[in-house]
């Protein structure tokens, strides 16, 4: 007895079509992609020249010794609480009649971390933007 095979049919989806229209939409968005510029990192060099500057500045000058206290133009700060602080540096502004001065922050190597925050915290709520920290140079080598 012979018995007749059937044929079995392909049930599966032709993904092809499907595939080329996926890549054809890709490369539609790559190519008509436009990349923004104004996403560059944007700074402004100093400029140095080689004569010394003549002009001397008003500056605020602030100081935090080791154990935490605040010097402001080398007159001690009556505690290291932020409100003295802030209260301490916005006479010193009013006193240089200069609205922002530059601001140099000096702090001892081994001073709390905090402290300098706090003086930087400071010196923005009092709209003092040019500020720097002064460091000195090491001479040590560093270590590979």
């Amino acid at each position: 007895m012979k018995f007749r095979t059937r044929e079995r049919t392909h049930s599966g989806v032709d993904l092809t079509s499907l595939i080329d229209v996926v890549f054809m939409l890709l490369i539609f968005f790559m190519v008509t992609t436009t990349f923004d510029k104004n996403a560059e990192l944007k700074i402004e060099l100093p400029t140095a020249s080689n004569t010394a500057s003549t002009a001397v500045q008003d500056k605020l000058e602030l100081l935090i010794d080791g154990q935490g206290r605040y010097y402001i133009n080398g007159r001690e700060v009556l505690n290291n609480q932020p409100e003295t602080l802030f209260q301490a540096m916005s006479q010193t502004l009013e006193d240089l009649g200069n609205n922002t001065p530059p601001l140099v922050i000096s702090a001892d190597a081994n001073v709390d971390y905090q402290a300098v925050v706090t003086a930087m915290d400071i010196a923005g709520r009092l709209g003092l933007t040019n500020f720097s920290l002064a460091t000195s140079q090491s001479s040590r080598k560093p270590q590979e």
